[in-house]
């Protein structure tokens, strides 16, 4: 795992100004603890910063080809380099390293642009072809890895594995898009391929772009994507046995690796099943790493430390307070964008322990979008169901209606809380999945805005990042379309990024066996009903799982990687959030109507109403405008 970055000129060969240069690969440092390199040539430069995981001797970057007329840089891994080396070895082509990197500069010499059809992992590079004076830029298929990039007004082009090394060009106008922020306040991320600031924009999973000197920047290109065919005849059984034999296939080759290696291993089935899996193929015990809660209620480790227990693992555990909220401004300048899911602080803690005893860790991440797992996905399939005894145009003014007059009770059971549901049955079924994810709902997200902001939308929603994904599907099955649209955003924009992030701020490496594009693809094959089973999530998994698994583990209710946000912003947080959000740079920023704010806060603060998904979403907000927005060098700096 590693960080990549770089300026090319697209006008001609200007040099490139090799401080500059370095400054943008050093704000990536802890990407790359171990090495660090830079290319440099009239009108082009690469950096890179290592973290060291295969070949540790000779796989150091800028790699090149053998008359070094090629040149790349690379952040993940080719999981399967080792199949490709004699491929390309018959094409005539020698290798000086052992090294996944090296495979990446003679799949271009040999196959151009459709390299990356042969590439099985996660990754993210730029490769320097100086005889056909092209730039190519390319990202995995399922958005593991980022890959930022920006054109600046002069010609020149900058990337980086996050934003902030092309902040660090000096460069780059902060101007943020009103669209990105609108999306933030949606979803709690800015959607690819939208990046905060309007300069720059994040080159989307699966896709390639291909710069030519003295040629504009054109728009990248997608080499895949998941269709969910459902049209695999296979038996429960049958499937159960090949999902196994996939699974396994998936994480042996991620337990490639010439440092130590572990998992994290939460309590939940993914984790669970990813442990038991490198407990099989491996002749040590597996390392394993979880976090505990003091507050009972958002605890799994028990469930976690019965899988420990039977695979007898090298386990560890740290305990975190619940008051665990001081790193709401480390955040904000890791991850360089607004970023709003809250869940990023355990995840932080968990990659801070992995750090001591391993360098490489196995996650569960991936499993809910392919499986079937997120309890939403029942309700949104119930809701389908009563979508389809009426029309959309009956129902749109009948539900409507009802979802107005409907009172709101938060503090009712259940059954009785049919205001959201009488709303989200008025809507298309891309409406109501929009509206039940949404972090902050309409019309409390419109009315959050000043006029003067909502002026600067002219109207866009962040509803269009949905609909402009559902009208890719394919598919009319209700759940496939849903798990798409979660691939496509909740998954790169929250999950990925989370890790990401994280991971890389201890220089972790993670990798991700139920991300694996193969077996996505499978799962993509197979009926709704083996992903969702008469209420059951994740029913496939969990069959396939119950001989190696404890039924305790995986028959429970998800839990999930919470905080106690209510608790926290009526108790310590109170007087940050008074003071950021009614008195700080969110006030003064002109996005937003304060008085509603103020409102909101005073609500919250009595308990009135819990606010405290908005409220925090201010407030990771706010310290991105504390924490991001003046800390870039200008220009020239």
């Amino acid at each position: 795992m590693c960080g990549i970055t770089g300026i090319f000129d697209t006008r001609g060969k200007r040099d490139i100004d090799r401080a500059v240069l370095h400054r943008m690969n050093e704000a990536q440092f802890h990407r790359g603890p171990d090495e660090g390199g830079l290319h440099v040539e009239p009108g082009v430069g690469l950096g890179h910063r290592r973290l060291a995981i295969i070949d540790l001797s000779t796989g150091q970057q800028p790699l090149y080809n053998e008359d070094q007329s090629v040149c790349v840089v690379f952040n993940g891994e080719i999981y399967n380099y080792q199949a490709l080396i004699p491929e390309l070895q018959a094409l005539g082509h020698i290798f000086h390293t052992r090294s996944d990197t090296e495979v990446i500069v003679h799949a271009w010499e040999a196959w151009g642009e459709s390299c990356v059809d042969r590439f099985r992992g996660m990754f993210a590079f730029a490769l320097w072809d100086r005889n056909r004076e092209t730039l190519f830029l390319a990202r995995d298929r399922l958005g593991v890895k980022p890959l930022y990039y920006a054109q600046l007004d002069d010609g020149t082009f900058l990337f980086g594995s996050e934003l902030k090394s092309i902040l660090a060009h000096g460069g780059l106008k902060r101007d943020i898009d009103p669209y990105a922020v609108e999306e933030f306040f949606a979803l709690g991320y800015v959607a690819e391929p939208r990046a905060i600031f309007k300069q720059a924009k994040k080159l989307p999973p699966a896709s390639t772009l291909l710069l030519r000197r003295g040629q504009p920047v054109g728009e990248p290109r997608e080499y895949w994507d998941v269709r969910f065919t459902l049209d695999n005849p296979i038996s429960d059984t049958d499937a159960c046995a090949e999902l196994t034999q996939r699974l396994e296939e998936s994480i042996r080759l991620r337990m490639i690796s010439e440092v130590p290696l572990g998992a994290f291993l939460s309590g939940g089935v993914d984790s669970s099943a990813v442990v038991a899996m490198m407990a099989r193929l491996s002749n040590t015990a597996v390392n394993t790493c979880s976090i505990g809660f003091s507050d009972p209620a958002f605890n799994e480790t028990e469930f976690a430390k019965m899988v420990a227990d039977r695979y007898q693992t090298n386990h560890h555990l740290d305990m975190v307070e619940s008051d665990d909220f001081d790193l709401i401004d480390t955040l904000a300048k890791l991850y360089d964008e607004p970023y709003a899911d809250s869940s990023a602080i355990p995840t932080y803690r968990v990659c801070q322990l992995a750090r001591k005893h391993v360098t490489v860790a196995l996650s569960g991440d991936g499993g809910d979008e392919s499986f079937g797992g997120y309890r939403r996905y029942k309700y949104h399939l119930s809701e389908e169901r009563m979508r389809s005894f009426l029309p959309l145009a009956l129902r749109r003014p009948m539900f409507g209606m009802l979802g107005h007059l409907y009172p709101k009770l938060p503090r009712a059971p259940r059954v009785f809380r049919a205001k959201s549901t009488l709303q989200s049955m008025s809507r298309t079924t891309t409406e109501g999945y929009f509206h039940e994810i949404s972090l902050i709902r309409n019309p409390l997200r419109h009315s959050l805005y000043s006029d003067t902001f909502k002026r600067q939308l002219s109207g866009y929603d962040a509803l269009h990042v949905f609909e402009t994904h559902a009208a890719r599907a394919n598919t009319d099955d209700p759940l496939a379309l849903v798990q798409y649209l979660d691939t496509h955003t909740y998954l790169v924009g929250d999950i990925n990024t989370k890790v990401d992030r994280a991971s890389m701020a201890h220089s972790l490496e993670v990798r991700e066996p139920l991300m694996d594009h193969l077996l996505v693809e499978w799962l993509a094959t197979l009926p709704s009903s083996l992903k969702i089973h008469n209420g059951e999530t994740k029913y496939l998994l969990k069959k396939s799982m119950e001989p190696m698994l404890p039924s305790a583990v995986m028959y429970r209710p998800k839990m999930g990687f919470a905080v106690p946000l209510a608790r926290w912003l009526r108790g310590p947080l109170r007087q940050r959030v008074r003071k950021s959000l009614c008195h700080g740079p969110i006030a003064e920023s002109g996005l937003f109507n304060n008085k509603v704010i103020a409102q909101i806060v005073d609500q919250h603060d009595s308990g009135l109403a819990d606010h405290s998904t908005p409220i925090w979403t201010l407030l990771m907000f706010d310290a991105f405008l504390s924490n991001v927005m003046t800390s870039a060098p200008q220009a020239g700096q």
